[in-house]
């Protein structure tokens, strides 16, 4: 299990981690000899190259398409309409995206695979195997059932487990009848994902898509049912064994209280190895986020467990209670870059050699797509690992067909210890099931112009460059 621990020297591994015992110290010896393997296997892009240079031409040809109508408002926001169309359930066979080949096909070619890992297992591990062969150190997977609250209507929407489960015939025989069926297909779901994944791939759970009884316990700020609590208690156990970790995808505020409330007890759990097993995801959009983290680095102190903190901007804001929000893009900016570089110098609030009580053990993941806080947070470690500051381990993610970019221009800062590790994280599902997702990227995209249009000019880019590197090449032949 020391391969478990994040990818760093020994000397890293020394200040960002505390081995309790000898077993864990001959676990991180072991580990290091696994991550210099690895580093040599691995290739990553090469410095005198554009970042871009290693996207596949058909990626880079279908990546160009899809930021073209991101990055143009006159062609993103009929792509928004049509999504919002097609994302509305019980529609007739020709506007149904499951049922019409040619709609389905179209779809498929273009948003689907830009953004989505696969409708199969097959499917998946193809694209988790390119990822992982383009550099990355893995795959985020995640299973595209949720349930999404709409704060303007007070309604909730979203692809129905339940509805899932009765296309596909039921759930298993063997589940006993006093089982709520929404919560044992979400189950089902949730353990073949982990069986698509590998070793130091993570798994990330959307607790809403497990159904009704689940999201008014949620909405409440209650634990779900005991089925629920044993359906993650399996999960977690699955993917501990095949040494995956869980990230606890933060979802629509109606339900959030709830489902922090879960994160915290399974990383009370699970987390008490020295390294994070469980991770709770925390927007820095929300004001309330440092109050929020404050607390759960209190829980963690006082009852000995890792914090696995995964950091995002939020993805909610055209559903959640803009009230809740910060009111400037700068101050959501701000809010972040203080979270993450608190948690690499180890002082957030009274935590840490500035404030009154000690720093707890927390393992750290950045999502985003802000080239300039991941790039300061790298930077930040590395510096004070080479100073022999204590810091914390740290991860770095971007979404699955968005800011490659910026995910190849941090790999190309890898300068041969391994480090910066990034993942890109995918969902996968029916593309009945992933409409709502990728409506909830478009509207992303639509919402980061300055991103989107820097992408789309990266991309036009690469593409005459290869272009006239083909045409360089037939003359001079």
């Amino acid at each position: 299990m020391g391969n478990l621990l994040p990818r760093k020297p020994l000397s890293v591994l020394s200040r960002c981690t505390r081995p309790t015992s000898n077993v864990n110290a001959s676990m991180t010896l072991r580990f290091t000899s696994t991550l210099q393997a690895h580093t040599q296997a691995k290739t990553t892009p090469s410095p005198s190259l554009p970042p871009l240079s290693v996207l596949p031409a058909r990626v880079l040809l279908r990546s160009l398409l899809v930021s073209t109508i991101s990055s143009k408002r006159f062609l993103l926001i009929p792509a928004l309409s049509m999504l919002s169309f097609l994302s509305k359930r019980n529609r007739v066979w020709l506007f149904d995206v499951d049922r019409n080949p040619i709609l389905h096909g179209i779809l498929k070619k273009t948003f689907y695979n830009q953004f989505c890992a696969g409708e199969n297992g097959a499917e998946c591990r193809s694209t988790i195997r390119e990822m992982k062969d383009m550099g990355f150190r893995g795959m985020i997977l995640t299973y595209a059932a949720e349930t999404v609250f709409d704060h303007s209507t007070q309604a909730q929407h979203g692809q129905s487990v339940t509805a899932l489960a009765n296309e596909q015939g039921g759930v298993s025989i063997n589940a006993p009848v006093y089982q709520c069926p929404s919560i044992e297909a979400w189950r089902e779901g949730t353990v073949q994902t982990i069986y698509m994944t590998e070793a130091e791939d993570y798994l990330a759970v959307k607790l809403t898509g497990a159904g009704s009884k689940v999201t008014e316990a949620f909405a409440a700020g209650e634990l779900p049912p005991q089925q629920m609590m044993d359906a993650l208690d399996e999960v977690c156990t699955k993917a501990k064994d095949r040494k995956v970790r869980i990230l606890v995808d933060a979802e629509s505020q109606h339900f959030q209280k709830g489902i922090s409330r879960v994160a915290v007890e399974l990383m009370r759990k699970y987390n008490r190895d020295g390294y994070a097993t469980i991770y709770n995801t925390y927007q820095a959009y929300l004001k309330s986020t440092p109050v929020t983290l404050a607390n759960h680095l209190a829980v963690a102190k006082e009852n000995g467990f890792t914090l696995g903190l995964k950091l995002v901007r939020g993805a909610y804001m055209a559903t959640d209670e803009r009230s809740l929000i910060h009111d400037t893009k700068e101050d959501t900016d701000n809010a972040y870059n203080m979270i993450a570089q608190g948690a690499l110098r180890k002082n957030i609030g009274e935590f840490g050699d500035k404030g009154s009580r000690d720093f707890p053990s927390v393992n750290l993941f950045l999502a985003s797509h802000n080239r300039d806080s991941v790039v300061a947070a790298h930077q930040l470690h590395k510096h004070r690992v080479m100073s022999g500051l204590p810091t914390v381990p740290v991860r770095f993610a971007q979404l699955h067909g968005m800011s490659d970019e910026v995910s190849f221009s941090l790999l190309q800062m890898n300068d041969g210890d391994g480090t910066p590790e990034v993942y890109k994280c995918s969902t996968w599902g029916g593309m009945g099931e992933c409409l709502a997702y990728l409506l909830r990227r478009a509207i992303e995209n639509r919402d980061a112009v300055l991103r989107t249009d820097s992408e789309y000019r990266a991309l036009k880019k690469e593409v005459f460059r290869r272009a006239k590197s083909v045409f360089s090449l037939s003359i001079s032949s």
